[in-house]
């Protein structure tokens, strides 16, 4: 089971590099993470690129993925100002004993279809958001 659950993620990444698609090297066990900040790199962190990569994949081909970036972890100020995360991923969580093979390549053909449509990507605002944990149920809207 182990030696088939890394071979799943290998072949996700490996055909992502040879797109060009930037991840982060060397894949997980349970996940790929794309470079947001290179992806989108038109995007600021003060525009959410990760969210901008969410909603693509989702609203291209229904690939559900999470920020782990700006949204989740950025800083708050004393004043009040906000303090981007160093990092911008986006998780493509693998979820064990799901998915096929024509499932992964899907998953790529929509990846591609992003990656090579990544210049129309849009930053995002925030219009709301909690006073706690604001990754779980704030709200975005195109900036």
């Amino acid at each position: 089971y182990q030696v088939y659950r890394h071979a799943t993620i290998t072949y996700l990444s490996r055909h992502l590099t040879e797109l060009g698609v930037p991840i982060v090297q060397p894949p997980g066990g349970h996940a790929v993470f794309l470079d947001a900040k290179r992806f989108a790199d038109h995007i600021p962190a003060s525009g959410y690129p990760g969210i901008a990569i969410v909603n693509a994949l989702y609203l291209e081909g229904g690939i559900r993925a999470v920020e782990l970036g700006s949204v989740m972890f950025a800083k708050r100020d004393a004043d009040g100002s906000e303090r981007p995360s160093p990092l911008e991923l986006v998780r493509l969580a693998i979820p064990r004993r799901v998915y096929t093979q024509s499932h992964f390549d899907y998953l790529i053909e929509v990846l591609a279809a992003v990656w090579r449509n990544r210049a129309e990507l849009r930053p995002y605002t925030i219009t709301w958001q909690p006073e706690f944990l604001r990754h779980f149920t704030c709200h975005f809207a195109p900036a």
